[in-house]
C-alpha cells in the first residue's frame, strides 16, 4: 500500500514537473512527512529524510521534462549554464542549513514556503517583465540563492528561478523550461549532499541511503519520469489556470497542517 502511494506521488510529481517548471517537491516533501509519521519513523529525521528524498526524485523528473522542453526549443541553455555555476555552492550550503534544523522548525519552515507559494499561485502573482537578463556574475549569484533556498525546501526550484526569470523578461514557456533545467544540478548536489550527511545516522530507518528512503525513491521515481514528459506537453497546449488554484488549495491545507 505504501508503494502504490509513492507511485500515485511520483505521477502528481511528474506532470507539476513539466507544467510549472517545478521538481514536484513542494507536494512530495508533505506526503512523504504523513507518510513517514505514520510508519513510525523517528520524528527528529522523518523531515530530514523527506526533503532528501524529494531532491533525489527530482532527478529523474527533471531528466525526461528538460528532454521535452529542449526537443522544442525552449531551454536557454546560456542562462541555464551561469545559474548552475551558483546553484552547484548554493545548493551544498541549503542542504547544511536544513540539516542543522531541528526537524519541527525544518516542518515550520516548509510550511510557511507552502503557504507563500500557494498565495502566490491562487492569485496570479507574476513579476512584470521590467528588466533584461542579467549579467554572468548576476546570474550565477541568484543561482546561488535559489539553491540554497530550494535544498532547504526539498524542492527544484521552479517556484523561485520561473517569477527571477519572467522578471528578467525570459519569456514564460522559456522560463519554465530554463528553470526545468536548474532543477537538474540543485537536485544532484542536495540530494549528494543529504546522502552524506545523514550516512552515519542511527536513528535512520532500513533501506535508507543516508537522508534518502530508498523504497520511496523507487516509487516515485518509476511514475514521475513518465508523466514529466506528459506535464511538458500540456505547458506547450493549455491554459493551468484552474490547475494552478486548485493547486493552491491543496497547498494552503499542507502549509497550516505543518504549522499547526
Amino acid at each position: 500500500m505504501e508503494f502504490l502511494l509513492y507511485l500515485a506521488l511520483g505521477a502528481c510529481a511528474g506532470v507539476l514537473a513539466g507544467l510549472f517548471g517545478v521538481g514536484g517537491g513542494i507536494i512530495i516533501v508533505p506526503v512523504l512527512v504523513f507518510s513517514f509519521t505514520l510508519q513510525g519513523f523517528d520524528p527528529s529525521i522523518l523531515t530530514h529524510l523527506a526533503v532528501g528524498t524529494s531532491l533525489a526524485t527530482i532527478i529523474f523528473t527533471s531528466v525526461n521534462a528538460v528532454r521535452e522542453h529542449h526537443r522544442r526549443g525552449a531551454v536557454q541553455w546560456p542562462i541555464f549554464v551561469w545559474m548552475a555555476v551558483g546553484i552547484l555552492t548554493g545548493a551544498g550550503l541549503g542542504a547544511l542549513t536544513a540539516e542543522a534544523i531541528s526537524g519541527p522548525n525544518l516542518q515550520k519552515i516548509i510550511g510557511v514556503f507552502a503557504l507563500a507559494i500557494a498565495v502566490q499561485l491562487a492569485l496570479d502573482v507574476k513579476p512584470k517583465a521590467s528588466r533584461t537578463v542579467p549579467g554572468k556574475a548576476a546570474l550565477a549569484a541568484a543561482g546561488s540563492v535559489i539553491g540554497w533556498a530550494s535544498a532547504i525546501f526539498g524542492v527544484g526550484g521552479g517556484s523561485l528561478t520561473v517569477p527571477f526569470l519572467t522578471w528578467r523578461s525570459v519569456p514564460m514557456q522559456q522560463a519554465v523550461a530554463t528553470s526545468s533545467a536548474c532543477g537538474l544540478p540543485i537536485a544532484l548536489v542536495s540530494a549528494l549532499s543529504f546522502m552524506i550527511l545523514g550516512w552515519h545516522d542511527a536513528r535512520l530507518p532500513a533501506h535508507s541511503l543516508g537522508f534518502i528512503y530508498l523504497p520511496a525513491l523507487l516509487g516515485i521515481a518509476l511514475t514521475s519520469m513518465v508523466f514529466a514528459r506528459f506535464g511538458a506537453r500540456l505547458a506547450h497546449r493549455l491554459s493551468a489556470n484552474l490547475l494552478k488554484r486548485l493547486f493552491a488549495a491543496l497547498l494552503f491545507c499542507v502549509g497550516l497542517s505543518f504549522l499547526l
